[in-house]
């Protein structure tokens, strides 16, 4: 079994900051692309920001020069430094992480249980 825990969410005021993290744990094998995504009320799932296993990052036009995507391959983690938020940055944050499993051939997606954000104006 795999499981992505995210953390750090919370309540912040607008211009502030916040550091999300995302572990993956079980029987993993290898991690390749492991991505952030949002919904906020009403809204679709949106990518936020990516990053492959190489350190490679793509970033929402929304995001770009405020938000930074990093990933420390020995601990299957993957973060979220956000700076300068938003109102419109309220969502649901949630991990997504492509993961090969031990004994595994194929390669399956995996999504965190989500982790609130909220920034008041």
């Amino acid at each position: 079994q795999v499981q992505l825990v995210e953390s750090g969410g919370g309540l912040v005021q607008t211009g502030g900051s916040l550091r999300l993290s995302c572990a993956a744990s079980g029987r993993i094998f290898s991690i390749n692309i492991m991505a952030w995504y949002r919904q906020a009320p009403g809204k679709q799932r949106e990518l936020v920001a990516r990053i492959t296993s190489g350190g490679s990052t793509n970033y929402a036009d929304s995001v770009k020069g405020r938000f930074t995507i990093s990933r420390v391959n020995a601990n299957n983690t993957v973060y979220l430094q956000m700076n300068s938020l938003k109102p419109e940055d309220t969502a649901v944050y949630y991990c997504l992480a492509f993961i090969t499993r031990t004994g595994g051939v194929l390669e399956l997606s995996y999504w965190g249980q989500g982790t609130q954000v909220t920034v008041s104006s």
